[in-house]
């Protein structure tokens, strides 16, 4: 059984969250985000904390997961965000819409 914690904010309220993991697997590459309280509708900000690396098979699909459930991460047109579009990625801001079933990657910072 996960335990709640709560996570930090920035000044406009939007949370920030470090993964947990990353993992690559033969079907896609998992950015696990542990066990949080985030608002179902809104963003928040993720640091990967283990940056996909350049040898990582560019064409996988991205997924998070939070709470124990992998989505799929999207661009704004709702195409997948492969492995390529994160590599040397730290930081990403996504936008949520846990009712809709989007999760969508906003933008990126690179190292």
């Amino acid at each position: 059984m996960g335990c709640f914690s709560n996570i930090t904010t920035n000044a406009g309220g939007i949370p920030f969250i470090s993964s947990t993991t990353t993992t690559i697997g033969t079907e896609s590459v998992d950015i696990a985000l542990g066990f949080r309280r985030i608002q179902p509708l809104g963003y928040f900000t993720v640091r990967i904390s283990d940056v996909i690396p350049a040898d990582a098979t560019a064409a996988l699909p991205v997924t998070l997961t939070l709470n124990g459930t992998s989505r799929a991460l999207t661009l704004p047109n709702g195409t997948p965000v492969t492995a390529a579009e994160l590599l040397a990625t730290s930081v990403i801001l996504v936008f949520n819409d846990r009712f809709n079933g989007l999760l969508t990657l906003m933008s990126r910072t690179t190292e």
